[in-house]
């Protein structure tokens, strides 16, 4: 069951971005619209079918991001994914955010069990707007730590809108864990704490920390 959802989801998603980067859409929307559709499936999944389910639904996308990256430069979902901006190391910058985004994963759920779910939104909605907004509307720049010498920097248009949205995620998710009326302010200080920690995190890396820094607030909060 799960493994089926995986495909369907992960097969459509990357034929929805790959056409969209056809179009002349910027691989700022399109990758993160990927992003979106793949945490916010896998928070349905650890929900109803806990770790197991996850990690099956994980190791699905996973092969298929990987079949695009042994595809190469040309593939049309590889470029839905790798960012210009991160030449000459555009398949690292695929390929550490995979990584770190299942190691996140799994150690969001083994700390904080089902708590799991509010760092996989809190990451896919918050993280999947910031780029988007600070592309589109970002005018106050900071840089930020990188990997292998790639220049990165992000913006306050971009963190502020990772609060709001990674903050919406969080109460959606706590309210489903049966948080009732505690959600709103529990939402509202994980948002904070996957603003910050996304703020100063390394370029490639704030899957992991964002997932796991709002899963354990709110295990801390609400456990």
């Amino acid at each position: 069951m799960v493994a089926a959802l995986a495909v369907v989801v992960g097969s459509g998603g990357a034929i929805f971005v790959a056409s969209l980067r056809g179009r002349g859409v910027r691989v700022a929307y399109t990758r993160k619209i990927f992003h979106f559709l793949v945490f916010t499936t896998a928070a349905v999944v650890h929900v109803v079918w806990a770790l197991p389910g996850t990690v099956v639904f994980g190791a699905v996308i996973a092969g298929m991001v990987l079949a695009a990256v042994l595809s190469g430069e040309g593939q049309p979902f590889y470029e839905a994914l790798a960012r210009d901006s991160d030449r000459p190391h555009r398949t690292l910058f695929i390929l550490v955010p995979l990584l770190t985004t299942a190691i996140g994963g799994l150690a969001s759920a083994l700390l904080a069990g089902p708590f799991a779910a509010v760092g996989y939104l809190a990451a896919g909605w918050g993280d999947a707007v910031g780029e988007p907004v600070g592309a589109r509307w970002g005018r106050h720049p900071y840089r930020v730590p990188s990997l292998a010498g790639v220049p990165a920097t992000r913006t306050l248009e971009g963190s502020a809108a990772v609060f709001v949205v990674a903050s919406a995620g969080s109460m959606l998710a706590v309210w489903t864990l049966g948080a009732g009326g505690a959600s709103w302010w529990v939402g509202l200080i994980c948002g904070a704490a996957a603003a910050v920690v996304e703020a100063a995190s390394n370029h490639g890396l704030d899957n992991l920390t964002v997932q796991v820094a709002a899963s354990l607030v709110a295990a801390a909060l609400l456990a």
